[in-house]
């Protein structure tokens, strides 16, 4: 349904996106990560034709987008992160006002506002004031404007960006919904969002694609590495535990008087023995150990190496 090739963005002497090449199937949900900086709102933005590539070329549905970019729009629904909402309006006004700057005729735009506003949930503040609703309700009025001319395509730029977690539940739940019946490429800092939604990911990094794939197989690319937490009380602790063989990275917490290690662990040697023995040998108190799978946020920061660059 969407075909990139060989697209570049550059901003003055920053290139934010370059020579990207990626493709999204009709009807697929699929998750687009990257650090900030890394070039998604700037890819995000050319896909739904608000940016002009320098180079390369758009396609949805196999046409070149910029043959007919009005005809390109019409299958496209776009929420920015911003979701700019006029809040002194009320709802009904803003899915009017929404209808007429796609130019949709007044049957199309009735039948539209009434299937929006039934899908995104919206009917009890149909009649209410932007400007009075909550952040959840907002981004679903946002929603509602992006669908209601029925596009086949959604790009959504972090729908659930400062959502309490109930919040962020209805609107991950919404957009799962959203997608049964359309292809929905989704930007979110937020793992859990992300495999909870999406059956694909793509992670970009410094305007380069470096990860395609479902959740499952990615994760599969980071066997050889384990995760281990413990939590323990004793003297020395941190340093004998960082010191084990393969230990490359560490985090710990205080947790009611103990210490919690989170172990980052190279290869494929099973420490959970062996930290059992030497905390044995040391005298600690040992409350928790446990391993566990390498997490997408793990493998996330693996890949674009926790880097973060201006846009």
């Amino acid at each position: 349904m969407i075909s990139v090739r060989g697209v570049t963005k550059q901003f003055g002497g920053l290139t934010a996106v370059e020579n990207l090449d990626l493709d999204v199937g009709r009807g697929e949900v699929v998750g687009f990560l990257g650090p900030n900086g890394a070039g998604k709102t700037t890819t995000m933005r050319m896909l739904t034709g608000v940016l002009e590539p320098d180079q390369g070329s758009i396609y949805y549905d196999g046409r070149l987008i910029s043959e007919d970019l009005n005809a390109a729009k019409k299958k496209v629904g776009y929420l920015p992160e911003s979701n700019p909402l006029y809040s002194d309006m009320l709802v009904v006004e803003y899915l009017e006002y929404a209808t007429s700057l796609r130019k949709m005729n007044q049957k199309d735009a009735r039948s539209g506002i009434s299937d929006a506003v039934d899908e995104t949930g919206i009917s009890e503040v149909f009649f209410r004031p932007i400007s009075e609703l909550s952040k959840g309700y907002r981004q679903r009025v946002g929603l509602a404007a992006a669908i209601l001319h029925r596009p086949e395509i959604l790009v959504l730029d972090e729908p659930a960006e400062g959502l309490d977690p109930n919040q962020r539940v209805d609107i991950r739940n919404l957009v799962s919904n959203l997608g049964q019946e359309r292809t929905v490429l989704l930007s979110s800092h937020v793992m859990q969002e992300v495999e909870a939604t999406c059956k694909r990911i793509l992670i970009i990094n410094r305007g380069k694609l470096i990860a395609d794939g479902s959740v499952s197989d990615l994760l599969e690319t980071g066997k050889g590495r384990s995760e281990y937490t413990v939590e323990i009380v004793g003297n020395g602790a941190v340093e004998k535990l960082t010191a084990l063989n393969g230990v490359d990275s560490h985090t710990t917490e205080e947790v009611n008087g103990r210490t919690r290690v989170s172990l980052s662990v190279l290869g494929d040697e099973e420490l959970r023995p062996v930290i059992s023995q030497l905390a044995q040998q040391q005298g600690w108190i040992l409350w928790e150990l446990h391993k566990n799978q390498i997490s997408l946020e793990r493998l996330f920061r693996e890949l674009t190496d926790n880097e973060e660059i201006s846009k």
